[in-house]
Formats: structure tokens, C-alpha cells, sequence
């Protein structure tokens, strides 16, 4: 096969595997059950190894290679229109190749997963629970697990720069929150790490990110403490094959129920701030109300930090194409899907250890 039709079959099998209609049963059974727990052992546990996010090498490779080619197309063009148009063509070519290379590689390192059944699928749910006064409840219920555990949780802080490990109680309530969720074939931890692109995720928000292609947990440098359980539990889901941003929500605060007392804290913390904003306002200001001064503190210190570092063009920008990206994965709420974590929570049931009852 030729160089130009080897760009065109990359082309069409990209363009094929976007418009496919596969059912969710079929992905289930094939990838996400059988071929992906195989891919995320082996793709987390070499990337495990390197402190550096090879996320990074991989993006400094692909631009590196684009650039290098357009300047040597331009260094050897001839000086007419003819020789331009040769430049653009090639240009042209090679960004839609490159780009339907790396779809194709998204979708089978961890892409499918979007078109997994939903979560929802294996939870006995009462769609009846899901009203005002259930959600009135649950701020109240993260009120009162926030307010305990604030002294535990704050205690257990000793390195403000330090971030979370493989290791220790997180990891373990993931296994467990795993097990709990019936997942056949339980997802490795990554190591969490930073990025080159960390500049772009204080500008716009971003609190971390899954990499698709190493199956890396990369964080933004500027989160607090009390933020960083939740944030790698979220984007560990993510590793399990959990691709739905409301499901990885759901899935990370149940690990972090699992976890120490600064897991916990961070779960909750998580979910107030999440469900609050739902209620009507004087159920709003009189459950806020109940909030002690030091969770409090950790909300106005949450707010500061994005505050100081947030651009709001930038975050407005990042989160058009992220909802745009969403959409185009067949999430059909987009950006607004992170916010179906409340009304999972309040139609889930749940044991005495708030443990969801599956079907």
C-alpha cells in the first residue's frame, strides 16, 4: 500500500469507528469487560514507572514532527502559487491524517468506554427519590459529615505541595468502591503527575485530567489539599472505564467515602458544593447556614485560589470545546453531565455504610 493510500484508509477507519453505530452491550462485553482492563493494567503500570507525564512526550513529539514538516515543506516549496498550493495540500493532509491516527489510538486505549451502558444500568434506582426535600437532605447529611470530619481531616495535612500516592487509604477504597460496583476486572491507580499543560489548567479551572493515551492522572499544581483526594478519585473512575464525567463524579465520591478522614472530607465537600446550588434559595441560605467556619474557610479558600488564577476567557474557551469534545463522544449533556452526580446520588439506594445497592 502506498504512502497517499495508507493516509486514506487511516482517514476512512477513523471516519468509520466515529459514525459506527455499535451497541452498548457489544462494548461492554468486548472492550470495556475484556480488552481495556488488559490495556489500562499495562499502559499505567509502564507509565507508573516515570515520574514525567509521557502525555507531555507525546504532545511535544506530535507538534514537534508537525512543525519541523511545514518548515521543510516551506524550505523547499517553489516560488510560485503552484508550490504554495503544494504546501497547503501537504499541510492539510498530514494534519487530517495525524489527526485520525490518534482517534483511531484514543478510541482503543480508552475512547469506547463512552459507549458503554451508563452507570445507572447496574444500580437499583428509585427515580421517585429524586425531589427537593431528598436534596435538601443530602446538604444537610455533607453538612454534618463536613463539619465532623473537619478536625480529622485538616490533621492529617502535612505537606501542602505534596500529592496524593498510588498508595495508601485512596487506593485502597478504590479497589473497594471496584469490587462494590461489581467492575470485573478493577482498574490499576495511576500515579498523579504533573503537566506542561498546567498553565492551561489554572487559567481555565481545569482540576486534573485523564491521559487517553498513557491512561496517566495528571493534576493541576495549584489544588489544595482538601481538593486533591476527590480530584484523582474522579479521574482514577476515569481509569476504570468510567468515561461519563457525572458517573466518574459519582464513582470517585463513593471511593472517597472509602478512604482516610481527608478523603472523606474531600468527598463531601465535593458533594455539597455540587447539590447546594440545586436548592430553592431560603432552603439554600438556611442550609448554608449550618456550615461550620472551618469548612467554610476551605470553600472561600477553594474560591480564592480560582479567583486568582482563573482567566475567564480562557476557562469559557476550554470548556466550550471540552463540551463540544463531550457531545461528539456521544455524551449527549455535554459539560452539564459532571452535574448528574446529585441526581444519581439522590435515586441511587444505599445501604446503612452508603453502599449502592446494584440490581
Amino acid at each position: 500500500m502506498t504512502f497517499p493510500r495508507l493516509r486514506i484508509a487511516v482517514v476512512m477507519v477513523a471516519t468509520a469507528l466515529a459514525l459506527a453505530p455499535l451497541p452498548s452491550e457489544t462494548v461492554e462485553r468486548w472492550y470495556s469487560s475484556a480488552l481495556y482492563p488488559v490495556i489500562q493494567s499495562a499502559l499505567t503500570w509502564g507509565s507508573n514507572l516515570v515520574p514525567f507525564a509521557l502525555f507531555d512526550i507525546l504532545l511535544l513529539v506530535v507538534v514537534g514532527w508537525w512543525v519541523w514538516r511545514f518548515a521543510r515543506d516551506i524550505s523547499r516549496r517553489q516560488p510560485s502559487v503552484r508550490g504554495w498550493l503544494r504546501v497547503l495540500t501537504g499541510l492539510i493532509a498530514r494534519t487530517l491524517t495525524v489527526t485520525a491516527a490518534l482517534y483511531v489510538l484514543f478510541l482503543l486505549t480508552w475512547g469506547f468506554n463512552y459507549r458503554r451502558p451508563p452507570i445507572t444500568d447496574r444500580l437499583a434506582l428509585n427515580p421517585q427519590g429524586v425531589t427537593p426535600e431528598a436534596a435538601r437532605q443530602l446538604v444537610l447529611t455533607a453538612i454534618r459529615e463536613v463539619n465532623t470530619l473537619y478536625p480529622e481531616a485538616h490533621a492529617s495535612v502535612t505537606d501542602e505541595d505534596d500529592t496524593p500516592a498510588v498508595e495508601g487509604s485512596l487506593a485502597t477504597a478504590f479497589s473497594r468502591t471496584q469490587a462494590m460496583l461489581a467492575v470485573n476486572a478493577p482498574a490499576r491507580p495511576a500515579r498523579p503527575k504533573r503537566t506542561l499543560l498546567d498553565p492551561y489548567f489554572t487559567s481555565a479551572g481545569v482540576a486534573g485530567m485523564t491521559d487517553p493515551y498513557f491512561l496517566e492522572t495528571l493534576l493541576a499544581s495549584d489544588l489544595l489539599p482538601i481538593e486533591r483526594p476527590f480530584v484523582v478519585a474522579h479521574e482514577w473512575s476515569h481509569l476504570s472505564g468510567f468515561a461519563n464525567e457525572g458517573e466518574a463524579n459519582f464513582v470517585g465520591w463513593l471511593t472517597c467515602l472509602r478512604g482516610s478522614a481527608l478523603d472523606r472530607y474531600s468527598g463531601w465537600l465535593f458533594l455539597y458544593s455540587e447539590a447546594l446550588p440545586g436548592l430553592p434559595r431560603p432552603a439554600r441560605t438556611e442550609a448554608s447556614a449550618l456550615l461550620a467556619a472551618g469548612p467554610r474557610d476551605d470553600l472561600r479558600a477553594i474560591a480564592d485560589r480560582l479567583r486568582r488564577h482563573v482567566r475567564p476567557r480562557i476557562s469559557n474557551a476550554g470548556w466550550q470545546v471540552y463540551d463540544r469534545y463531550l457531545k461528539a463522544n456521544r455524551v449527549e449533556a455535554g459539560g452539564a453531565s459532571y452535574r448528574e452526580v446529585v441526581r444519581t446520588v439522590l435515586a441511587a439506594r444505599f445501604d446503612a455504610a452508603w453502599a449502592p445497592v446494584l440490581k
